[in-house]
């Protein structure tokens, strides 16, 4: 007599069985780790936005950002105004950080008017910060980044990360030696047209002594992933100078 547990049919139905226990399990997991990953997100944007206005604890070359747990605290406390613009309607939200740039990018594909451009606005040591963040693409998967503002459209930092770019190349976008040079940086021509920032091979400036040439010097090797950097702060920061337009106005 054969051994029951040789049966086709017995192998088909202990598949079955194991692939419900283990889907079962897995998304227990998954529902059970989902606050934690939610909250590291919301503590990883408050990071990122203060690191981008000078609120970070960097040392000599490394950048360092504050501590998670000083996060929530820091930012209630240099952030004073979170702004949500859409097309000429601008509204306040005490959440605008958590909106989903990269849904946002695509509901504006085609008119830039529906998408909405989260825009926090920031005090330190009495001046004032405007940050906003950023999407795009790079040599082999999503890059994002904040840029911080002063009212002329003049960066005063920024951060880049990446979610695949190359170990010791394009990855080096969240490097200091790289995210520093941005500081001082002009966004606007001579004549106040929006011109962003060409992260340029061959600069002619490549110890970046002058801010007002929109360039700066290109990461070796990370041509593709430089080219990724200078779209998004081209096709995204654009979209705020109706804003700073306005303030000037104002």
């Amino acid at each position: 007599m054969s051994n029951k547990t040789d049966s086709n049919v017995y192998t088909i139905l202990f598949a079955i069985g194991m692939v419900v226990v283990v889907g079962t399990l897995l998304a227990f997991t998954a529902a059970s780790l989902k606050p934690n990953i939610a909250e590291n997100v919301r503590l990883e944007k408050q990071q990122n936005i203060l690191y981008a206005m000078g609120v970070n604890e960097n040392d000599e070359s490394s950048a360092v950002f504050v501590d998670k747990a000083q996060a929530p605290e820091l930012f209630k406390q240099y952030i004073t105004k979170q702004l949500v613009i859409q097309g000429d309607d601008i509204s306040e939200d005490d959440e605008a950080y958590l909106i989903d740039i990269k849904k946002q990018k695509a509901i504006g594909k085609d008119d830039p008017s529906k998408r909405k451009l989260p825009l926090f606005v920031g005090e330190k040591d009495g001046k004032t910060y405007y940050v906003a963040p950023i999407y795009g693409k790079g040599l082999w998967d999503a890059i994002w980044g904040y840029v911080s503002m002063d009212e002329n459209m003049v960066v005063q930092g920024a951060y880049f990360d990446h979610k695949g770019e190359t170990p010791g190349l394009g990855a080096n976008i969240k490097e200091r030696f790289f995210m520093d040079d941005f500081i001082g940086e002009h966004l606007l021509g001579d004549n106040g047209t929006f011109k962003g920032i060409d992260v340029a091979k061959g600069n002619a400036d490549p110890k970046n002594e002058n801010k007002t040439d929109n360039e700066v010097d290109a990461i070796a090797g990370a041509t593709i992933t430089g080219n990724g950097v200078t779209a998004m702060i081209k096709s995204d920061l654009k979209l705020y100078k109706p804003y700073f337009d306005n303030l000037k106005n104002n």
